[in-house]
């Protein structure tokens, strides 16, 4: 099974760059990863939200294959904690997923057709954060749900 993270914004910050970097080498020695940075619209200031949401939906959509589980994170999700995101992560492993694809979706969210394409909608926190610490947190509670599943001593219960 192979990971693909994807998510809408500017390229990591310097600020969180390094984290995102080191988390993200650990998460390839469990399963191929890739990070698909989508830029920013160019005229995204000039249009409407739905518009907005709507471009940055067929982006996303030119980067999904028919078969991607996909994971949005959205505020409305369920949330998991880090054992239990090693299962999800497992179970989708065992049902021979071949691309677990995460989503961080734009400012303002994703468009209906992104929405009810995802296969689960996961909640990280009801705090809300910035793009680059979703990032961060992301690969890491990846990196961490990795650890869990060959009992290794980075996750302390």
């Amino acid at each position: 099974m192979k990971i693909i993270l994807i998510s809408v914004g500017k390229s990591h910050e310097t600020y969180v760059r390094d984290g995102i970097e080191d988390f993200y080498k650990r998460l390839n020695k469990y399963f191929p990863a890739e990070w698909n940075i989508i830029a920013p619209l160019k005229n995204a200031a000039s249009l409407s939200e739905t518009e907005l949401k709507s471009k940055e939906g067929e982006q996303i959509f030119s980067q999904l294959q028919q078969d991607d589980f996909l994971v949005l994170l959205d505020e409305r999700g369920k949330q998991f904690s880090s054992p239990q995101l090693a299962n999800f992560i497992q179970q989708r492993a065992n049902e021979s997923t071949k691309r677990l694809v995460f989503l961080i979706g734009g400012a303002f969210g994703v468009s209906n057709e992104i929405f009810k394409r995802a296969g689960y909608v996961w909640s990280l926190s009801n705090l809300v954060f910035p793009h680059m610490l979703v990032r961060l947190i992301l690969t890491e509670q990846l990196y961490r749900a990795c650890t869990i599943l060959r009992n290794e001593k980075y996750h302390h219960v």
